[in-house]
């Protein structure tokens, strides 16, 4: 499997839990998901800014154009209530997918 693959079914939730933290523009948020999994995981702009649009015509995120001292205003997004509520709920269900997977490969690893 590469990379990138069976990122994409969890996309959402990596953006929710970036943006749980506070409101970001799309190069930080890749960046930190880049960062934070150790280079592991990429989200490429053709991938991050349709989801992010998305998730905002969905009701979990609301963005706004803010001032940055390093250029001009970027287009910033930030969790609104039902962005909070479904940051939690998806985060327990991959706590719960992922302590399975988990128990499913520790027992082929021992055995």
């Amino acid at each position: 499997m590469g990379k990138s693959q069976g990122l994409t079914a969890h996309t959402d939730l990596l953006i929710l839990a970036v943006l749980d933290e506070g409101p970001a523009h799309g190069y930080a948020i890749a960046q930190k998901v880049k960062r934070r999994s150790d280079d592991l995981l990429r989200m490429k702009e053709g991938t991050l800014y349709p989801l992010l649009h998305r998730m905002e015509a969905d009701g979990l995120l609301r963005a706004a154009w803010r001032e940055s001292d390093r250029g001009p205003a970027r287009r910033t997004y930030e969790l609104t209530a039902k962005g909070k509520k479904a940051f939690a709920r998806r985060a327990a269900e991959w706590r719960k997918l992922s302590a399975g997977v988990n128990a499913v490969v520790g027992e082929a690893a021992r055995g």
